[in-house]
């Protein structure tokens, strides 16, 4: 088994409680392998065999390196998402409770599990707006330490709660903050503490919740492993690794990272927005290539859209369909449904199974139950911007959005190994059905 990615895994993400952290830990980790950061709003001087990365609103990331033989180039895209269901606090957060308690004003963000965040140590983490002499800047911040939590009401006083509670946003899942009323403007206290700045000068704050539980290696034979985010951040983290450790000089490669996937992808930073193809448009032109050249090279692409698998339950294995489905650390998972809510097709999971082959990596095969509705993921919506061929994997977990999910201890480096293989390749689709993998 391998620890050694187990335990990056672990560290990256607890270094990335929120969509804008994950995305300066992918940051950092570019910059350590020599990549530059270009922002959009300056203008692009490239190199062939230099590595560039741009991110948007700071919470979405694309990174590119472009080979030195690009006159039948093609474009090899990961990606990936870098937000995680939870809860963010509203802007005036601080509501008093029979001025004995405080607790804090929340709101849903994505389809999380209500029930797991309950009884655990939670903290804030997120980004704040800075008032200075430049001018406003965005500062990243986290309180780091056990600051609040989500009391059950004790069965007591609520005998049904196992047998099923529809719990309220609202009511419910308010996270108690101090045992007195505190003025309003007392969360905006400690983080302006926090970052060493002026309360008054904070402008604006995006904070969300965040489950403190360390990250667990476990199971008879340590086969498992848990902690917040999984969901998608596994995936996030070992594309990266794989696209750092790949190449072809024949090759755009390409890894995207993109916030708000568990909220349907539609904003600026989003999978359904311009971003990847503004960034491949402008990569194509600061190469010398023109509109021709642009759209011969998307024909020809070819996109892995990974985001985590649903793993049968042991408890209950009755949910999951009986002959396409999947297990951890049997490998990476290629996701097909009928009705399009996964890119996968004849033609692309034929060359993800050509990629896994050549880096002997296992390959497993999931479908919906036909009587169940599924998710959907980010690989249709990036489409919807920039066509080009692609096949949805995942990585096998249980307790999807819940506050602490569970995968397979060897999977993650199933993944690194094939996203290595993938960027190493030439896949190009010859557009008739045909691709040719080199």
């Amino acid at each position: 088994m391998d620890m050694k990615t187990i335990s990056e895994l672990a560290s990256f993400i607890k270094g990335a409680p929120t969509a804008f952290h994950a995305v300066e830990k992918m940051g950092g980790m570019l910059e350590e392998e020599g990549f530059e950061e270009l922002k959009e709003r300056e203008k692009w001087e490239l190199k062939p065999g230099k590595g560039y990365y741009v991110t948007r609103n700071g919470s979405s990331i694309i990174a590119f390196k472009a080979g030195a033989k690009l006159s039948d180039y093609t474009f090899h895209v990961t990606a990936s998402h870098s937000d995680s269901p939870g809860f963010k606090l509203k802007e005036n957060a601080e509501l008093d409770v029979k001025k004995r308690y405080t607790v804090l004003n929340t709101e849903g963000y994505g389809g999380m599990i209500c029930s797991t965040w309950f009884d655990r140590p939670l903290s804030v983490a997120g980004r704040v707006i800075v008032k200075t002499d430049e001018g406003l800047k965005a500062r990243l911040v986290d309180l780091d330490r056990d600051l609040l939590m989500i009391p059950s009401l004790a069965i007591h006083m609520d005998r049904s709660v196992n047998d099923g509670h529809k719990f309220n946003k609202q009511v419910d899942m308010l996270p108690l903050f101090a045992g007195e009323e505190k003025a309003p403007g007392a969360v905006k206290e400690l983080v302006a503490k926090e970052l060493e700045a002026k309360a008054e000068d904070i402008y604006g704050m995006d904070l969300f919740l965040y489950n403190r539980m360390a990250p667990a290696v476990w199971g008879s034979d340590n086969e498992f492993f848990s902690c917040p985010q999984l969901d998608d951040l596994e995936c996030a983290f070992a594309s990266l690794k794989g696209f750092l450790s790949g190449g072809n000089e024949r090759n755009v490669n390409v890894f995207a990272c993109f916030d708000n996937e568990e909220v349907g992808s539609g904003t600026k930073q989003g999978a359904g927005s311009t971003f990847l193809y503004d960034v491949l448009w402008r990569v194509n032109l600061a190469l010398g290539k023109d509109e021709e050249d642009f759209l011969r090279a998307v024909a020809g692409s070819f996109m892995l859209s990974c985001d985590n698998a649903h793993a049968v339950h042991p408890n209950y294995k009755e949910k999951t369909d009986a002959t396409n489905c999947v297990y951890m650390n049997e490998g990476i998972v290629v996701k097909s449904h009928a009705g399009q809510k996964y890119t996968s097709d004849a033609l692309s999971i034929a060359v993800m199974k050509a990629i896994c082959e050549k880096a002997g990596v296992p390959l497993q095969f999931f479908a919906n139950r036909s009587d169940e509705a599924g998710g959907s993921t980010l690989g249709n919506i990036a489409m919807s911007q920039v066509s080009m061929n692609a096949v949805d994997i995942g990585l096998p977990q249980l307790a999807m959005h819940s506050a602490y999910e569970t995968c397979g201890v060897k999977d993650a480096g199933y993944l690194i190994r094939a996203a290595e293989s993938f960027y190493k390749s030439h896949i190009s689709a010859a557009g008739d059905g045909t691709f040719h993998i080199e």
